[in-house]
């Protein structure tokens, strides 16, 4: 059986390639060839929480991941995201592959975001805010510049020191301390914290803006419930609008209808950006199928 650190996964993944390949695998999600079951969940209390994520498709392996989410780390310096994959022959059930999945699962959620983005956010989109300052909002500084030509991306976050700290690792990243001020003059905001309330207000988005959102934090959120309705809607599955711990806080109670699959999108069986004043939307949750 393979096994694989998390130096060995990254060697492993390109990031242009990463794009292409979870486009194709929505468009598999969305028309019914991933088998990609509601994901248990088990709670700690005051630690953390674990998940079960399997997903099968034809032609390859059986994939679980198991993710722990232990915001305390943070402290100590450990990820407050930790991640395991493993990979079965879908034949016999016999153990492939046990690799770091903490790396993978930071770039694939990332990576469904800034997808988002290539697909929905306008062409002459030359503005990008990134609000977070950990991993994902990392991630985020690493992949938009490969969907957009932007003149400038900036970062924001709650601790000015930590924005520097992070824009200081990226070329060209633009540390920022007005969050209203940055979101009014974006062409494209990623939300990328565990805030349990909304980081920014609705009313800061100007008419063309995209807007993505990774974020998960029961029971509030990040993104402001109250955006949806100035915008076009769009998700992983409609499963994004169940109840937590499988869907969405911000989107709980909502009619499905209101959002769009983004394989539903990139299949065109449902329009994208129609219009350069359309405010769109992309809310994650995470899905088994991006691992």
């Amino acid at each position: 059986m393979l096994v694989l650190s998390e130096a060995e996964v990254k060697t492993c993944v390109d990031l242009r390639q990463l794009l292409n390949a979870l486009a194709s695998g929505f468009k598999a999600l969305s028309g019914g060839k991933v088998v990609n079951p509601a994901r248990p969940q088990l709670d700690i209390p005051q630690a953390g929480y674990s998940l079960a994520m399997p997903a099968w498709m034809a032609g390859m392996h059986l994939t679980v991941k198991s993710v722990n989410v232990f915001e305390g780390n943070i402290a100590d310096g450990i990820p407050s995201h930790l991640a395991t994959i493993h990979l079965f022959d879908p034949a016999t059930g016999m153990p492939v592959c046990v690799m770091d999945g903490t790396y993978i699962t930071a770039v694939r959620t990332s990576g469904s975001a800034v997808l988002s983005v290539r697909e929905l956010a306008r062409p002459d989109a030359r503005i990008a805010t990134v609000v977070g300052a950990g991993v994902q909002a990392g991630q985020h500084l690493n992949l938009l510049p490969l969907v957009r030509d932007f003149a400038e991306i900036r970062v924001v976050s709650k601790e000015f020191a930590d924005a520097q700290a992070l824009a200081a690792r990226h070329v060209g990243v633009v540390a920022v301390d007005d969050l209203e001020a940055a979101i009014r003059s974006s062409d494209v905001v990623c939300l990328a914290t565990h805030s349990y309330e909304p980081v920014i207000s609705a009313d800061w988005v100007r008419p063309g803006t995209h807007v993505s959102s990774v974020g998960v934090a029961p029971p509030g959120g990040e993104l402001p419930v109250s955006l949806i309705g100035r915008g076009s809607l769009f998700v992983e599955t409609a499963d994004a609008f169940a109840p937590t711990p499988v869907g969405s806080c911000e989107l709980d109670g909502l009619d499905p209808q209101t959002g769009t699959e983004l394989g539903e999108m990139l299949l065109r069986l449902r329009p994208g950006r129609v219009s350069a004043e359309q405010i769109t939307i992309y809310k994650a949750m995470g899905v088994a199928m991006e691992d």
